[in-house]
């Protein structure tokens, strides 16, 4: 595809890939932003804002016949499109380019990527730190949980969260596993990533708790910089341990007792799981709130 330059007289200008067909107001740079399965994310640009966004491609055909697949990441987009919220990855323009088998969609983009890689160049990281960021993240839960009808994520980690680095705003993204569900706040699909992924939800029959479980784990990861249950080398071993109930060996290298105790809050039974509302309230953040967090915790 050839290089379409935003302006042909200005020879610095740097080119766009390609613009948005209808309203010619995003233009894709050729740098990749990160690379998934089926979805690659560029570099681009918002020409009427003035502002760097991040363009996700998807190509359709990676999905072959799998209607459900391609189902899920419509659901993905209609969803981002629906919330709005500070801790939440902001969905700009969404459009289904049919000749070359690709859904775009526009988000705004976090300038120092996933939490998971943040964190690993990023060793030396105080404790206030890993919580205001944690805080972050149940504050984008929190209003997912309690959006009419409730949204699970189900696929909650520590590469699926993101981070401006200059200011320290954590946003959950990638709700394609994100499930909607009605009053009775019960979905059955196994979805997830292993590691992450609470017992009950192999049971095919859970809640919003779920995502509780998962943020324990995120907190795991981001305390240790070590993804919970490496010492296993396959998902059957780890089905194993989580169904059994036994912790992953990463909760030992946790020496701060407090911080101990608020993760196996978290990955309690279901019944003893406190709800993401309750563990905003809990003593564990204690501290923070004279802090200037910048009101990331409002709805936009």
């Amino acid at each position: 595809m050839p290089c379409v330059n935003p302006d042909p007289l200005d020879k610095d200008a740097e080119p766009f890939v390609e613009v948005d067909p209808k309203s010619q107001r995003y233009g894709r740079y050729k740098d990749l932003l990160g690379v998934g399965a089926v979805k690659k994310v560029y570099r681009a640009f918002d020409q009427e804002e003035g502002i760097e966004v991040a363009w996700n491609q998807v190509r359709l055909r990676s999905f072959g016949d799998d209607q459900s697949a391609i189902e899920r990441l419509f659901s993905e987009v209609r969803l981002l499109s629906s919330l709005k919220n500070d801790n939440i990855i902001t969905l700009y323009n969404v459009w289904l380019d049919k000749e070359q088998g690709k859904l775009n969609f526009i988000t705004e983009v976090c300038t120092s990527g996933n939490l998971r890689e943040y964190r690993k160049k990023h060793r030396h990281v105080s404790m206030k730190a890993l919580k205001k960021w944690s805080r972050q993240v149940l504050w984008g839960l929190e209003y997912m949980h309690t959006h009419e009808p409730c949204i699970i994520h189900r696929d909650l980690n520590c590469s699926n969260v993101f981070i401006n680095g200059n200011d320290g705003q954590v946003k959950i993204g990638d709700l394609g596993l994100a499930a909607i569900v009605g009053k009775s706040h019960i979905a059955h699909s196994v979805l997830g990533t292993p590691e992450f992924m609470a017992p009950e939800l192999y049971e095919e029959d859970y809640t919003e708790l779920v995502d509780v479980y998962s943020f324990g784990m995120l907190v795991l990861e981001l305390v240790t910089v070590e993804i919970p249950y490496s010492e296993c080398d396959n998902i059957a071993k780890i089905y194993k341990k989580v169904t059994a109930g036994v912790r992953p060996q990463a909760l030992n290298k946790v020496k701060d007792p407090e911080v101990r105790d608020f993760i196996e809050k978290c990955l309690g039974k279901p019944r003893a799981r406190p709800s993401v509302s309750e563990l905003i309230r809990d003593p564990f953040f204690d501290g923070l709130d004279d802090d200037d967090d910048n009101n990331y915790g409002e709805s936009c």
